[in-house]
């Protein structure tokens, strides 16, 4: 299946697509994410230099550092609306997109507004909280999915700190990785189940790699 890219075409896969999402330490230098593919191969990083940085504007980073993708909050905005900018954003950039709430009401549900494509949207629904959200394409059809990733091995699900993001044929990931940052902002100190909950792990899951 070939999609059209949002961000950049090199980050669209014909085939089902699991990457693992690590969330840096908050007590560190370099805080921030970095995703590997199934082979354990850097995809995306994203750092933000320790706890005082500001963290109202994010650079998702490509391997060798190449700015691909800039989310920031928009100011003022009363529901903490957030704009997507391509590359590394620049004064007078107009953004490719935006994300707000769905409803005032609630803890969960986000819409995305593509300003390229005007009309069409994404609905973010679930708990990123909890790590279990997936993202609705304009026709309710699911195109990614973020889920607790689990060590099959040991029948453990590890830490809110580590998760999988998982895409569907033709969809961008850099741009899905993009929406996660947003997420993160807006959900990201909400509580969470226990990090160590034992499970028991299906072996066919995409969850253990």
């Amino acid at each position: 299946m070939k999609g059209c890219a949002v961000v950049e075409q090199g980050f669209i896969s014909e085939e089902e697509m699991h990457l693992t999402v690590l969330k840096t330490s908050l007590f560190f230098s370099g805080d921030g994410f970095t995703v590997y593919d199934c082979k354990g191969q850097l995809v995306f990083r994203v750092d933000t230099y320790g706890p005082d940085s500001d963290k109202s504007e994010l650079v998702l980073m490509d391997p060798f550092g190449k700015c691909l993708l800039t989310v920031r909050r928009k100011r003022p905005s009363l529901h903490q609306r957030w704009e997507g900018f391509l590359g590394e954003r620049v004064e007078g950039q107009k953004p490719i997109f935006s994300v707000r709430r769905s409803s005032m009401i609630g803890r969960s549900g986000l819409t995305v507004d593509m300003y390229n494509n005007p009309g069409e949207e994404y609905q973010i629904e679930g708990s990123y909280a909890q790590r279990c959200c997936t993202i609705l394409n304009g026709e309710k059809e699911s195109v990614a999915e973020i889920r607790r990733k689990v060590d099959a091995s040991a029948n453990v699900m590890l830490g809110k700190d580590v998760f999988l993001l998982s895409l569907k044929p033709g969809f961008d990931a850099a741009f899905a990785m993009g929406l996660v940052l947003v997420l993160d902002q807006i959900y990201g100190d909400d509580e969470v189940v226990d990090a160590n909950s034992r499970i028991s792990a299906d072996p066919t899951s995409h969850d253990a790699t």
